[in-house]
């Protein structure tokens, strides 16, 4: 009798190591992959933008720019060289409230990254020239962005939705603020963000933990032990019900919609992900899609998300149509929201919707680069390793009570924050 063993349920979160330098205690999650001979890096260290003082708003976000225009003995160009030479991508971004970083090399040149990384983390000249190089870039691009209809009905949300608080602030900066932003405003961000107690690692690649244990010494280890942040206080997103608009002369109106969302931790989270994706989470299938442009041909593409900061939880959406027909999108949205608080999603759309994220999640572990990203940002939301086995299976728990009961908390009495750049009629 041939007896098979059933098999096995797969387990991501299983082939997750926890690596610590012997010396800093800098820890990193570290998936050993030997399919290709490459190590992807994802860092971020805790702060962003939410740091920046309003009048120097776009500091953070100069920062970033600046960490790979220049060294150690190295400056920009020179910098620049020694990547191309070894085939190694590092960069830098900033988002409201982390400093990121990336690096990609082949495994035989990964000392050589390493050490341009730690140069990069720990020995940043920023160069006046290099200063004012990355100033004139940003001015540049805030002044394409003043005529930009998606930029300034962001920006029209923004402010009325964080008024007063930093997260109200333009990551980026404003025209009166890039400027003003001196050397020693940089050194002051770097000082307080840049530091082991905030920073999160993710590593994936043809690496050992005996060997990373060595580079995240080495890369990190200058670092200060702690900074001096700002406490940035929790905020739950304002002026509800009210219509602002930019005037802009353009054909069509760009449209931003939100109301305020759910925690990722809280326990409706998951049921309130599979609302939104019901509603208009960038499917076919989603309602928004299907009224708003299917039915009636009124955009191109209408969708609707849940934003997390750390700070703030946000339902939110867009769409962008017609200056003429921008009431009549809009009102479309409204009804279609107001028909998901009343009613639920039908079992039918619960089915497809819980099939759809659950097996679509496995996209986003296709490559090195996708699953460092994804294991350094569930660090960063303080998430646990075990959350990687764990979510598809919150996903596939959620009931129709649940949506029904969700829809309402989000949904219930409450009117939409619109800000819409251009010439809308009806709002």
């Amino acid at each position: 009798m041939n007896i098979q063993t059933p098999p096995t349920k797969s387990s991501r979160a299983a082939s997750v190591q926890k690596v610590r330098g012997p010396k800093t205690g800098v820890e990193a999650w570290l998936v050993e992959d030997y399919a290709v001979p490459l190590v992807a890096f994802d860092l971020a260290f805790r702060g962003g933008s939410a740091q920046d003082a309003p009048e120097r708003a776009g500091a953070t976000a100069m920062l970033a720019a600046l960490l790979d225009e220049g060294a150690g003995a190295m400056d920009a160009d020179a910098f620049h060289r020694a990547m191309d030479d070894k085939a190694v991508e590092i960069s830098f971004s900033a988002d409201r409230d982390h400093i990121q970083g990336r690096a990609k090399t082949l495994t035989r040149h990964l000392d050589a990254a390493a050490d341009l990384l730690r140069l990069a983390v720990c020995e940043p000249r920023l160069d006046e020239d290099a200063i004012e190089r990355v100033r004139s870039q940003m001015v540049a691009g805030l002044k394409r962005e003043a005529q930009d209809p998606d930029a300034l009905a962001g920006k029209a949300w923004r402010e009325a939705a964080f008024p007063g608080h930093p997260y109200g602030m333009a990551g980026r900066g404003a025209p009166d603020t890039v400027p003003a932003i001196t050397r020693e405003d940089l050194l002051a961000q770097r000082a307080a963000q840049m530091t082991r107690e905030g920073l999160k690692i993710a590593v994936v690649g043809a690496v050992d933990a005996a060997r990373l244990a060595g580079i995240l010494d080495h890369v990190f280890g200058a670092l200060p032990e702690k900074g001096a942040l700002k406490t940035i206080p929790d905020v739950v997103m304002a002026n509800i019900g009210e219509h602002r608009v930019v005037d802009v002369d353009v054909p069509q109106s760009t449209i931003r919609f939100s109301l305020p969302g759910i925690d990722r931790h809280d326990p409706d989270y998951w049921a309130a992900v599979v609302v939104n994706h019901v509603l208009g989470g960038g499917v076919f299938s989603a309602r928004l899609f299907k009224e708003v442009r299917e039915k009636r041909g009124l955009a191109y593409s209408v969708r609707s998300q849940l934003a997390l900061f750390d700070h703030s939880a946000i339902f939110s959406g867009g769409v962008s149509t017609k200056n003429e027909r921008a009431g009549e999108s809009l009102s479309v949205i409204e009804e279609e929201i107001a028909k998901l608080c009343a009613e639920g999603p039908s079992e039918d759309e619960l089915i497809k919707a819980r099939k759809f994220l659950i097996g679509s999640y496995a996209l986003q572990f296709d490559t090195s680069t996708k699953i460092a990203g994804n294991l350094c940002h569930l660090q960063c939301v303080g998430h646990p390793v075990e959350f990687l086995d764990e979510r598809n299976e919150r996903i596939a728990a959620v009931t129709l009570d649940d949506t029904k009961r969700v829809a309402r908390r989000l949904f219930e009495g409450k009117k939409l924050l619109v800000a819409a750049a251009g010439r809308p009629v009806g709002i």
